[in-house]
């Protein structure tokens, strides 16, 4: 990253819509970031506190839930300063960079993460005698920590990639927080080798990941489909269905975000709101209206709950 960047200040110029559409996409946003926040949390504290889910599965789902919770108030909260005020939209260079990284830090750790997941039921499922062995404590807690630090590493190379070039003028970003195809389209240099790079970079992880995860589901379908019960295959089938939904809710409009040809601001911004504002929000939802155990867990909170004030 140079020091010579003659840019201080950049300005997000935010989602494309009618200035008189502010307030509406204000109240909307701000329900849906509080929604997702709270969500998180409730899984947070639910599964910390109902010694049933302290399993491979949910210890994920843990990791999941605080990533989901964070990737949210990367974007967020300043897309709701550029709404609620021209002054909002500005974002300081230093900032600007602190945004870029947490936010591909965040979006390629939660990757990683999918993938161990669909690891971890290929175990569950296939390996049902032996799974307690194989996905011990321990091994959970290595898997865990090596998409934390796979993410950290990818990020810093997107990031580095993205700001080691000059950046002397236009400062507006089309977009509604920075990401490195918006501000490459700044930078007073030939981003060409940049864009590639980052194009392989960003390909080579989200594809190998949604190979691995395909691969995993396939060995899946074939075990579940030699299970002799038809409620042996349903009950395999439902611990799968809410993973796979929110896989395809984050790698759809990402891959087609990082991965299309060309650059269109206008569908790629809509496109962006679904997976940086409303799939940290379906993730919980998903989660917890398609799992009867976290249903259960949660029943058994508010029962405790209620219990509690009756005292």
């Amino acid at each position: 990253m140079t020091n010579d960047s003659l840019v201080t200040m950049f300005f997000l110029i935010g989602l494309p819509h009618p200035p008189s559409l502010d307030t509406i996409l204000f109240g909307l946003f701000l329900m849906i970031y509080v929604l997702t926040v709270l969500g998180n949390l409730l899984i947070l504290l639910v599964i910390r506190v109902d010694s049933h889910l302290h399993t491979p599965m949910y210890y994920f789902l843990i990791n999941l839930s605080f990533i989901d919770m964070w990737f949210s108030t990367v974007t967020v909260p300043k897309m709701l300063m550029t709404l609620a005020s021209p002054e909002g939209r500005a974002i300081s260079f230093h900032s600007c960079v602190a945004q870029l990284y947490s936010f591909h830090f965040l979006g390629s750790t939660e990757c990683f993460l999918y993938t161990v997941m669909s690891y971890d039921r290929y175990l569950a499922i296939s390996y049902p005698l032996r799974y307690t062995t194989m996905m011990s404590g321990t091994t959970c807690a290595v898997l865990a920590i090596s998409t934390w630090i796979s993410g950290s590493l990818h990020s810093a190379a997107q990031t580095t990639l993205t700001f080691r070039l000059p950046y002397c003028g236009p400062k507006q970003i089309q977009h509604y927080f920075c990401d490195a195809p918006p501000i490459l389209k700044l930078a007073c240099a030939d981003t060409s080798a940049n864009e590639m790079v980052i194009f392989v970079n960003i390909g080579v992880v989200a594809l190998g990941c949604f190979f691995l995860i395909v691969l995993s589901y396939v060995s899946i379908v074939c075990s579940i489909l030699r299970i002799r019960t038809s409620e042996g295959r349903h009950r395999a089938f439902q611990t799968c269905a809410s993973h796979c939904i929110v896989v395809i809710c984050f790698f759809g409009p990402g891959l087609f975000i990082y991965l299309h040809p060309g650059s269109r601001d206008a569908v790629d911004g809509v496109v962006a709101v679904f997976y940086t504002v409303l799939t940290p929000l379906l993730n919980p939802a998903v989660y917890t209206l398609r799992n009867k155990e976290v249903k259960k867990a949660l029943f058994k909170l508010k029962g405790g709950a209620v219990y509690t004030q009756s005292k």
